[in-house]
């Protein structure tokens, strides 16, 4: 009797290690690349009182692999227009703004530094934090060609 249990439950392992497998089922991420139109928001939340303040602006973002990005749009008050380089890798981007200088006043917001993302090949969505937590820079962005 127990050899017979020995060879059933050798049987059902095998026969149950076909069920599994060892491919990724997870797609490559999708690279963003084209023109992107939308919102850029700033929202900060107040430590002292708990609320968040919101500004915001409709921007264009131009991504290219081999040339890199630009941002255009409406660049006179909230966000700068700028260009430069980006790389990827899976749920993050990283963007190398050359206009921005750490030496000047800052008085638009670049983008710069590192992103988490969502692209679905229309709808491209970045967010990133400040070291305190208490500002985050959201893109909401539809491709656009």
């Amino acid at each position: 009797m127990k050899p017979q249990l020995l060879y059933f439950s050798l049987l059902i392992v095998v026969l149950a290690s076909g069920c599994f497998s060892n491919k990724s089922s997870a797609p490559a991420p999708v690279i963003p690349s084209g023109t992107f139109k939308g919102q850029f928001r700033r929202v900060h939340l107040n430590q002292s009182t708990a609320k968040r303040d919101t500004l915001s602006a409709n921007i264009i973002l131009t991504m290219n692999t081999a040339t890199g990005y630009s941002v255009t749009g409406d660049t006179t008050k909230l966000h700068a227009g700028s260009y430069g380089g980006y790389a990827i890798s899976s749920n993050l981007i990283q963007f190398n703004d050359l206009t921005y200088s750490a030496s000047a006043p800052q008085t638009k917001i670049h983008l710069a530094g590192t992103y988490q993302y969502y692209y679905d090949g229309i709808i491209f969505q970045m967010v990133g934090y400040s070291a305190l937590d208490t500002l985050a820079y959201q893109y909401d962005l539809t491709k656009s060609n």
